[in-house]
């Protein structure tokens, strides 16, 4: 706040004092003290003692508005060049809310404009406006409006100056109520054979659903049955459920369950199908090792007879040498033939081979 001040030639000015006083109160405060070395740093005095008596105040704060008042060596100033002592006007920006039914809820497809107002710009003509929604900038200008409003449009609403981002409203709630929507039946479990199944209903609304009513549906008429979220069906039939609050109510779709007997034939088929596949299995495990000891018998048939394809057969006549006579001579020259096999086996030695003999005797 710039301020100047002249005064007679023969006084001094020793102490310079600001008070600040709120509107509509009588009594004020003190905020400097040219004196004082505990004065509120928000609050600088950035004049002298001979013309200048500007005071600074940064930052400013709501509280800040009011009217100021001078005070030289205890004589209080109030007069600025024939006006009052000034006034401060701090920004105050206020969200104004108009909707279709002033004193009810505010609930979808209801009209809803939202005005922000700056209390320092009576006219509203030098004020430049942005909207915000949960911190992040959706419009801009001194009107956000909505035609039929939605829950999607739920949150909490800002407006500020576009020359000073800091400077926003308070937060504004929006929170738009209405009724029961997208109800839907679903099966929750199947526990042992034979057991009931657990359905469940579901729905959104705001606020949530207040009242649940579970019907049994047949050829000749609906049976209320339940009033619970869960409902355990005692057998195979049709069921809906219904849903309500204040805003209005909804119906699911129809659900068709199947009756005890073909859970539990289902049961028994399942445990005959998994009887099968397990005798199918055995079957071929036994199938596949046998084939496998056949194979292992062929290959030890190969290997004989390859053994047996380098053998040598060797035939001879038994016959004695008799030491007095010059020839040998063989017993009657009818004497049976003797034979014999001989395998050749090469083992792990390099050019080591082994002859094994099989010797048959010779028969009386």
């Amino acid at each position: 706040m710039v301020c100047s001040f002249y005064h007679p030639h023969y006084l001094r000015v020793n102490r310079v004092m600001w008070g600040h006083v709120k509107l509509h109160r009588l009594k004020g405060r003190l905020i400097f003290d040219s004196r004082s070395r505990k004065n509120p740093t928000r609050f600088q005095y950035v004049g002298d003692k001979n013309h200048s008596c500007s005071l600074k105040i940064d930052p400013v704060m709501q509280n800040d508005a009011g009217i100021y008042i001078i005070t030289f060596n205890n004589y209080k100033i109030h007069t600025w060049g024939g006006n009052i002592a000034p006034t401060l006007k701090v920004v105050d920006l206020e969200v104004l809310v108009t909707k279709t039914n002033r004193h009810e809820t505010m609930k979808e497809g209801n009209s809803v404009t939202l005005t922000c107002i700056n209390k320092c710009d009576s006219s509203g003509l030098t004020s430049a406006f942005a909207w915000f929604k949960n911190g992040e900038a959706i419009n801009e200008g001194p009107v956000l409006y909505f035609n039929s409003i939605s829950s999607t449009n739920s949150g909490n609403y800002t407006c500020s100056l576009k020359t000073q981002a800091r400077v926003t409203s308070r937060v504004l709630n929006i929170n738009v109520e209405y009724g029961p929507k997208n109800t839907s039946v679903f099966v929750s479990s199947v526990t042992d054979v034979g057991n009931n199944i657990t359905l469940v209903c579901s729905s959104q609304s705001n606020p949530p659903v207040e009242n649940y009513t579970w019907f049994k549906v047949d050829d000749e008429n609906i049976v209320e049955v339940g009033h619970e979220p869960v409902f355990l069906p005692g057998d195979g039939d049709q069921y809906l459920c219904s849903v309500s609050n204040k805003h209005g109510s909804q119906n699911s779709s129809v659900v068709t369950l199947k009756n005890k007997g073909y859970w539990a034939t289902f049961s028994r088929d399942v445990v005959g199908a998994s009887a099968a596949i397990a005798v199918i299995l055995i079957v071929t495990t036994v199938i596949a090792v046998s084939r496998v000891n056949k194979n292992r018998k062929w290959a030890r048939q190969t290997d004989s007879e390859k053994d047996a394809k380098k053998t040598d057969y060797i035939n001879w006549v038994v016959c004695d040498r008799d030491p007095s006579h010059q020839k040998t001579q063989c017993e009657g020259e009818t004497a049976e033939l003797t034979y014999a096999t001989i395998y050749f086996t090469n083992e792990s030695r390099p050019n080591m081979n082994q002859l094994c003999l099989s010797y048959i005797e010779p028969r009386d």
